[in-house]
């Protein structure tokens, strides 16, 4: 499904945060796969590039946060994830982590089932590919943060491989690209010109309406809080949509559905989902 048909199907979308990192450690295909059976709309996810050039899917410039890194390589502090070859990325657990920290609580309070717990120790960090692989499958849609990389080797070269990857795999209406540095957006533009794109913002931008066109961007992503009152409404009046992050309970949710957002970013599409349904 494209996002042009999910955004004519839907008042509101449900955008599962890095999936349904609630549920399961983020950025994994085992989030994107809850993020799914909750009903979402589409997931979000984050790129970066490794030392030999590849796309993966992890959302900070570390491995330390979210991975074994620092007992595997013990010796390769600070972990930059631009230091390190794809290959010794697969030798990492990326779920681990999860258990022990238990971000959102959900295991303390029973919402994860013993069986899907056991299933996260040794969990990979899925490259792009296999990440748009999975929602290419499924007949989902999904957003693609693209990391600013800016002083890192892949600065000059993850735009131009993202928007091939998107274009040889065929899921180019699938797949909305964002990113916070915009230069990265125009960049894609002017690469692709049917890319759907969507400007980040996490301050309160002067005249968004002015860099959406001058992008060609589909939609605004404003933090909650940089969303001026009335922009929605007003982008929306010009045709463009807004994707506000990161709500995660009832009370943002009505507040943004009657600022008239057209979707949420969520760590709990499972509470978005809940909401939707019962909304009249």
């Amino acid at each position: 499904m494209s996002i042009e048909e999910v955004l004519r199907k839907h008042e509101m979308l449900n955008i599962a945060h890095r999936g349904a990192r609630s549920l399961a450690p983020e950025n994994t295909l085992a989030a994107a796969a809850r993020a799914l059976a909750a009903g979402s709309h589409m997931w979000e996810l984050d790129v970066g590039m490794t030392r030999d050039g590849e796309l993966v899917v992890i959302h900070d410039s570390t491995l330390q946060r979210t991975s074994n890194a620092r007992t595997v390589f013990p010796r390769r502090r600070p972990w930059n994830l631009h230091d390190f070859t794809l290959d010794e990325i697969r030798c990492l657990d990326f779920g681990s982590w999860f258990i022990h920290e238990d971000p959102f609580r959900e295991i303390g309070r029973g919402g994860i089932s013993r069986f899907e717990i056991e299933g996260f120790p040794g969990l990979h960090a899925p490259t792009l590919a296999e990440a748009l692989d999975f929602t290419r499958g499924h007949r989902w849609c999904v957003n693609v943060e693209i990391k600013d990389l800016t002083g890192t080797p892949g600065h000059g070269i993850v735009v131009k491989e993202v928007a091939s990857l998107v274009h040889s795999m065929g899921v180019r209406g699938s797949v909305l690209i964002s990113s916070f540095n915009h230069d990265y957006l125009e960049e894609a533009r002017h690469i692709d010109s049917d890319l759907h794109l969507g400007v980040l913002t996490s301050r309160r931008l002067r005249d968004p309406l002015m860099l959406l066109r001058r992008l060609g961007a589909l939609s605004y992503h404003p933090r909650i809080s940089a969303l001026a009152p009335g922009d929605a409404r007003m982008l929306q009046s010009e045709g463009f949509h807004t994707l506000a992050w990161v709500a995660n309970d009832n009370e943002a949710f009505m507040r943004l559905r009657q600022e008239r957002v057209r979707g949420i970013f969520t760590d709990f599409p499972q509470r978005l989902a809940a909401f939707l349904n019962e909304a009249p």
